[in-house]
């Protein structure tokens, strides 16, 4: 295998990285999406990457045997088109076609959580697993799914929208059109949420420390981990309800899919135990002992390049034939 190059693309950063031909990120670079101006204008940027990665570290483009690119939103991997991506403001863009062109080399896309679980799955906490689920819980939640190397996408390659799934005892009204989504509560977002709402009920807690009352507006899923560490007995139920719904959500995908490993990851993820021991906790209550006994969880081991690897490596596979569309 020669060098491959993988994005994770987001509203805000470009990310790109460059992986030796025994899968190790040997280089990295990272840059503004600008996104405002344009479609054009960001492949432009992804090309441009390209080339300095390539002239950083002294490698022929003939060396390079393909390109990734993890995209926030629905995407066609067969067509290589970004369907749709809410927050680059892009439909029905041929991104393959067009970064291919531009750079030389073959490029496969596909939805950036699917990429950053095949990451993962394929050189992170999931290295030995056979089937492997994972979330992200970020800004939103996401899951994929990786079935001994091979990415199950559904239907219109939507599946795993598991913070859609609509939840009793949600009232919150979710970006996507519908409420009582899973998202609106467990996401860095829900768990800020959640502390906003404690706090300003006049509930005794360190919370109103960081900001104060009229500043509550500034409260983050790490102020909540924060405040949970000096014990705080508002931030432990906030963390306790979102780790609890969580299970509760994990609980219908492993009766669905029964995975070997749930891999839990994204930014709200590094909460760690205060998350993962409430959620372990209810998914064990919710699943037959069947599956239980023989499923593991793991935190996220790659972090921040888990979607650049992912995305190079599926590359790489595509381009050998090894990897399915």
């Amino acid at each position: 295998m020669g060098y491959i190059i993988g994005f994770d693309v987001g509203g805000t950063n470009i990310v790109c990285g460059l992986l030796d031909g025994k899968g190790r990120l040997v280089g990295k670079a990272k840059r503004p999406t600008e996104a405002a101006n344009g479609f054009g204008h960001v492949v432009g940027l992804m090309a441009a990457c390209v080339d300095g990665l390539l002239a950083e570290h002294g490698i022929d483009r003939g060396q390079v045997d393909a390109v990734g690119a993890g995209i926030p939103g629905f995407v066609d991997p067969l067509r290589g088109v970004v369907r749709f991506a809410g927050n680059l403001s892009w439909t029905d863009r041929p991104l393959a076609e067009e970064l291919a062109g531009r750079t030389g080399l073959p490029v496969y896309i596909d939805n950036d959580v699917r990429m950053y679980i095949y990451g993962e799955a394929m050189a992170g906490a999931g290295r030995g697993f056979g089937v492997v689920l994972g979330v992200t819980v970020g800004t939103g939640l996401a899951a994929a799914l990786v079935d001994r190397g091979q990415l199950y996408r559904g239907g219109g390659f939507m599946a795993g929208e598991i913070g859609h799934i609509r939840m009793d005892g949600i009232r919150y009204e979710c970006g996507c059109g519908m409420s009582g989504c899973l998202e609106t509560v467990v996401s860095a977002t829900g768990i800020a949420r959640l502390a906003r709402e404690k706090a300003a009920s006049g509930t005794p807690t360190a919370l109103t420390r960081f900001y104060g009352l009229e500043h509550l507006d500034r409260l983050t899923a790490a102020d909540v981990s924060k405040a949970y560490d000096l014990g705080d007995a508002a931030a432990i139920e906030v963390m306790d309800e979102v780790g609890r719904l969580l299970g509760r959500g994990l609980s219908y995908a492993t009766t669905l899919f029964s995975p070997d490993v749930i891999i839990v990851g994204g930014g709200a993820a590094n909460a760690g135990e205060r998350l993962l021991a409430p959620m372990r906790t209810e998914l064990q209550s919710l699943v037959h002992p069947m599956y239980w006994k023989r499923l593991a969880i793991r935190q996220a081991e790659l972090l921040d390049d888990a979607g650049v690897i992912g995305s190079a490596l599926y590359a790489g596979r595509r381009a050998a034939g090894e990897a399915e569309g």
